[in-house]
């Protein structure tokens, strides 16, 4: 087991390797934080969706994996789309085998965009099928803030039409495809292959992603929102960082509290975690 030394802000695309001993993988890069891969012990595969044209240069997000959202989601305000912090380089602070910690402050960029001091850290651990993100957020300021957050996660599918969504049955949600209007889900599982853009409100502590092979369950704790995403066929095709058929292979379910925001006093401290269990 070693201890890392900070990871040097010149080279933020290199990414952090963790390998457990019981097998499983992880690839993280300290350009925002960015979860690029998770192999579960004894899987050949990557779990998350990482798009083959995903870009990897500053100022853009990485296309799949799990970017971190904050302190903006989407267009939901004066910040540019998502916020600013999947697109800032990170400080690696610690790695082990099977855990690392990576820490955002404010710097003159962000305090050009958002004139706040905090300090954001994001804990990866896996071991055997699990990945835990804890993400925590900490007003290090003289006045209160506030913001909203999310880990943006890309799930690797098969096929996204025999990808069945369960636990979502009663829940309230905004669709941003259909009229931006709230609705109630009735179907059970949910079932996928169109465009999907979804917040469902008080969402529930687990969910069960289900295909024909295998299963993932989704646990959230802190957040207050999942947000279910697939592009489908005709918004892919406008986005240059994916290829025609990748929405076929990849699901967004999103842990994040993304329409009323956190209010942190000076001193105090939130987090939210988002763990993926492979079956």
């Amino acid at each position: 087991m070693s201890q890392a030394s900070p990871t040097p802000a010149s080279n933020p695309f290199q990414p952090l390797r963790l390998r457990g001993a019981d097998g499983a993988r992880l690839e993280v890069l300290p350009y925002g934080a960015h979860v690029l891969s998770w192999t579960p012990a004894g899987e050949p595969h990557n779990r998350l969706f990482l798009s083959p044209a995903a870009e990897y240069r500053s100022g853009v997000s990485v296309r799949g994996g799990v970017p971190v959202v904050f302190p903006q989601f989407s267009g939901h305000g004066s910040l540019p789309k998502h916020g600013f912090a999947r697109v800032q380089n990170w400080e690696a602070v610690e790695q082990r085998d099977s855990h690392c910690r990576l820490r955002l402050r404010e710097s003159a960029q962000t305090l050009a965009l958002w004139p706040h001091a905090f300090e954001l850290q994001l804990d990866v651990s896996i071991e055997a099928n699990r990945l835990q993100m804890a993400l925590s957020a900490l007003n290090t300021g003289s006045s209160a803030f506030e913001f909203t957050v999310a880990l943006h996660s890309y799930l690797q599918v098969g096929d996204i039409h025999q990808t069945r969504l369960h636990g979502l049955r009663g829940r309230r949600y905004l669709d941003a495809v259909l009229d931006r209007e709230h609705h109630v889900q009735h179907e059970e599982p949910l079932v996928l292959g169109e465009w999907i853009d979804r917040i469902y409100f008080d969402a529930p502590g687990e969910l069960l992603m289900e295909e024909p092979s295998r299963r993932l369950r989704i646990r959230q704790e802190g957040f207050t929102d999942t947000v279910v995403w697939n592009p489908a066929a005709a918004l892919t095709a406008t986005l240059p960082d994916m290829q025609t058929d990748d929405w076929r292979r990849m699901l967004c379910v999103e842990a994040g509290t993304t329409v009323d925001p956190v209010r942190l006093e000076p001193g105090q401290r939130w987090r939210g975690a988002q763990i993926l269990l492979a079956e």
